[in-house]
């Protein structure tokens, strides 16, 4: 029996071609990458360990490079995207942005990533792997790049995700057409993606999420930028055809009925934090039940 198949979500053609069309302006649509990139950054600064090869995976224009290049130890640094217009952005901030560290790029999908076992100390994704169909083997090859006792850095975008966009485009679709097709990606959840880094075989796996609201003139604003991120609607079972301008105005006026704060529309990214290692026989270990020294019922001073 073969090995199989994940189903195909999302169309990786198109998350390319987002990719592709948002590289020449995507600085001015990279706030939320900046923000979730700097809180990973941060929980670096927490760990008293040196990280000299590290792997920035969906890179983007490079924006997180700066950061990992300030650490003390890093030596070299390379940035991996599915768009090569993303990678020659990020070839070009890097001669400018990361003195003294070597730093490469690398053109490759998320999930057929073309590195050597042990190439890295660290592995970094920043808003990058809710766009994979196989997550579970996606994370299994970052857990084979890895050196033992390497370590995995990931946020992405969790199930919360743009609940509000999410409703006022269904009901518009529904209302003018009838039906309505998948029209916001959809993420996995905080429980799922701890589950997942264990049955991919990392060690000491650490989940925990963050809720940023952003807010907006009108709902076409927030489209725009969702644009203009590359992270527009990229399901393989999406409408093939283009929406409708009295669907987006229709939805964009059902936001603001429903959602609306102080003239104002919010929007609601929930970020997924991942933190795990590749195993090594150093590092803590459960233990074995049965193997406690010491009775419960002793620790809560209840008799026997």
């Amino acid at each position: 029996m073969g090995a199989q198949i994940p189903p195909q979500v999302f169309d990786r053609h198109i998350v390319r071609r987002h990719r592709e069309r948002a590289a020449r302006h995507f600085a001015d649509h990279d706030f939320l990458f900046r923000e979730a990139g700097e809180r990973l950054a941060e929980r670096l600064d927490d760990l008293n360990r040196v990280f000299p090869r590290v792997l920035d995976l969906g890179a983007r224009t490079g924006f997180l490079a700066p950061l990992l290049a300030k650490r003390p130890g890093t030596q070299t640094i390379v940035q991996c995207d599915m768009s090569a217009r993303m990678m020659r952005a990020a070839r070009a901030r890097a001669c400018t942005e990361t003195p003294g560290v070597h730093s490469a790029v690398c053109v490759a999908d998320e999930e057929f990533l073309p590195f050597a076992p042990g190439s890295f100390d660290l592995v970094v994704s920043c808003l990058s792997l809710h766009w994979t169909n196989d997550l579970p083997g996606a994370l299994l090859q970052i857990r084979h790049a890895l050196k033992p006792d390497g370590l995995f850095l990931c946020a992405m975008l969790g199930g919360d995700t743009l609940s509000e966009l999410r409703r006022a485009l269904l009901e518009a679709e529904v209302a003018e057409t009838g039906g309505a097709g998948p029209r916001v990606s959809p993420f996995a959840d905080l429980r799922d993606a701890g589950a997942l880094l264990q049955r991919a075989g990392f060690a000491l796996p650490v989940a925990d999420a963050d809720t940023l609201t952003v807010s907006y003139e009108n709902a076409l604003d927030l489209m725009r930028d969702l644009r203009g991120m590359g992270e527009a609607n990229a399901i393989a079972e999406r409408r093939k055809d283009f929406t409708r301008r009295s669907t987006l105005l229709r939805a964009a006026a059902i936001y603001e009925d429903m959602f609306a704060e102080e003239g104002r529309m919010p929007a609601t990214f929930q970020i997924l934090n991942l933190t795990a290692w590749a195993p090594h026989e150093s590092q803590q270990k459960p233990l074995r039940p049965g193997s406690a020294a010491n009775r419960l019922a002793d620790a809560v001073g209840k008799d026997g």
